[in-house]
């Protein structure tokens, strides 16, 4: 396991990252102290994750077992860490993998934190997240006709951001990295010209899409990010081919070397790691197509990286849930995607502010479960409840619990995402559908509130979010209202009622009106 800097004893004020990558596996601790970002501390472990993964789409038990001992070592580091300072990403292997939800079950019960699974362009914003705060751009590149690629090779994925400034404003992942083009074009490490050449056509088609949005004339200077860009610079430097920086030439004399060896057993170059043979190859074919498609001249090494990203987004959300700041990445996410879908925004914040007030009340006797981050779930599924309206106001729960699970959401997971999807499948009809997800008591709890809201709301009207009342009794819900509201509002009365037999037959717990 790699290692840089001293540990420190105490984890307070302290962030943590761990990247699940396809090759390694890597966690890092830092602070921001007046947004500088400062590293505490650095591991790393080659799981080699992606190459566990057989031609039926199944991570392999070997490598589910190198993963889980990688992560129970770094829960070790991790001892005293409370779960708002931890955030666990996984990446392309875990979005492939099909037996990826039993995996993740064990791994966080090895890790002791969750751990999500990021989509690809997510996966993209915090590289760039990662790269800008370790590395701002030189004053002439801040200009607002600059812009700034940055590329980051990982195990099974690349991705591929333009920003300008601190803004990403075009991010792509493809599948391809170096794990998988060295696997499948350099078999048993055998390292042959035509498989180069092989891996290089397949790298092309892959990115082919990316040269119109990606081109020349859209950026000032391009930053390698994170283990191939890294490997081969610091190679070219210590072999004294270049300074550091990655030029075609360099590319091609780096795979001769590879040539020369004819395995990759044999590769023996100054400044390469053993860990990094392997994958040397798979690496070398995607850089020089990237430098070939888009006329790269020069590219250098980027100091940040998608964990350094992980630490500065999950800053960024401590600072807004403390008022210091206006809201994160994914507050914005939301209000784009109401404005993108046409959501009736008033009616989306008055069943935010019942629900909200329902699960308020019943928060402290759910515990330490109910914690700020269930709370904000709950108000961003009342924020886009009705996008699915968009498609079809006829069983429009669903189109909305589809399109939540699938849209591309800045600074939400996959699994952030399909949970999002779940709670908003569950505002309405009937509760068998989510029978798995409602065994999960914080879940049910939280899809209460929402299609309680939604029934007190259904008039779209101004409402009074306390006249409804919440309480836990035992293992059941108790909805309490004055006999004068009830009174004045039959029509939702009625519904509660029907709302109540539905939690008889087919809830998790029994509903009570008063």
């Amino acid at each position: 396991m790699e290692k840089r800097e001293a540990q420190t004893p105490h984890p307070q004020g302290l962030l943590a990252a761990i990247d699940m990558g396809s090759n390694s596996f890597r966690l890092e601790i830092g602070a921001l102290p007046h947004d500088r970002y400062r590293r505490v501390d650095y591991l790393k472990e080659t799981v080699r994750l992606g190459a566990g993964l057989d031609a039926a789409g199944q991570l392999t038990e070997d490598a589910a077992q190198r993963g889980l001992a990688c992560l129970r070592r770094f829960a070790q580091r991790l001892a005293g860490f409370e779960p708002g300072q931890v955030r666990a990403v996984a990446t392309q292997t875990l979005r492939e993998a099909k037996n990826r939800n039993a995996f993740l079950l064990r791994a966080q019960d090895a890790l002791g934190f969750p751990i999500e699974v990021i989509t690809g362009r997510e996966e993209a914003r915090l590289i760039y997240a990662g790269v800008y705060h370790l590395q701002p751009p030189t004053a002439p590149i801040q200009e607002a006709d600059a812009g700034r690629l940055v590329i980051d090779i990982g195990g099974r994925s690349t991705e591929i951001i333009l920003g300008h400034g601190r803004t990403p404003r075009l991010t792509e992942s493809f599948a391809v990295g170096c794990v998988s083009l060295s696997m499948r074009f350099f078999p048993e490490g055998r390292i042959t010209q035509e498989g180069f050449r092989a891996a290089q056509v397949a790298a092309g088609a892959e990115i082919e899409e990316a040269l119109v949005p990606f081109a020349r004339e859209r950026w000032t200077e391009a930053l390698g990010s994170s283990g191939s860009a890294s490997a081969v610079s610091q190679v070219l430097a210590a072999n004294g081919v270049t300074d550091g920086r990655i030029t075609p030439a360099g590319l091609r004399w780096c795979i001769e070397q590879c040539l020369a060896a004819g395995s990759t057993e044999r590769i023996a170059l100054p400044g390469l790691k053993p860990e990094r043979r392997a994958v040397l190859p798979g690496g070398l074919a995607i850089l020089y197509t990237l430098s070939t498609h888009f006329d790269i001249a020069a590219l250098w090494p980027a100091k940040g990286a998608l964990r350094q990203g992980v630490i500065v987004d999950l800053h960024e959300r401590r600072q807004a849930q403390q008022r210091r700041r206006p809201g994160d990445m994914r507050d914005e996410s939301v209000a784009a995607l109401q404005q993108r879908f046409g959501v009736d925004v008033p009616q989306a914040e008055r069943v935010r502010s019942v629900a909200l007030a329902l699960f308020d009340a019943v928060r402290p006797a759910l515990g330490e479960r109910a914690d700020d981050d269930s709370r904000r779930e709950l108000a961003w599924a009342c924020a886009l409840h009705e996008i699915g309206q968009m498609v079809s106001h006829h069983d429009h729960h669903r189109h909305s619990a589809y399109l939540l699970s699938y849209v591309d959401a800045a600074g939400f997971s996959q699994s952030q995402q399909r949970r999002l999807g779940d709670l908003v499948l569950g505002q309405r009809g009937g509760l068998r559908k989510l029978e798995l997800q409602m065994a999960q008591p914080l879940f049910a709890w939280q899809v209460l509130c929402l299609r309680l809201a939604a029934i007190k709301c259904h008039a779209r009207g101004p409402v009074d979010p306390h006249a409804l009342r919440l309480a836990v009794r035992g293992t059941d819900a108790h909805l309490m209202f004055t006999p004068a509201w009830a009174d004045t509002h039959p029509r939702t009365l009625y519904l509660l009622q029907e709302e109540a037999a539905t939690w008889l037959r087919q809830g998790p717990m029994d509903l009570l009106l008063s």
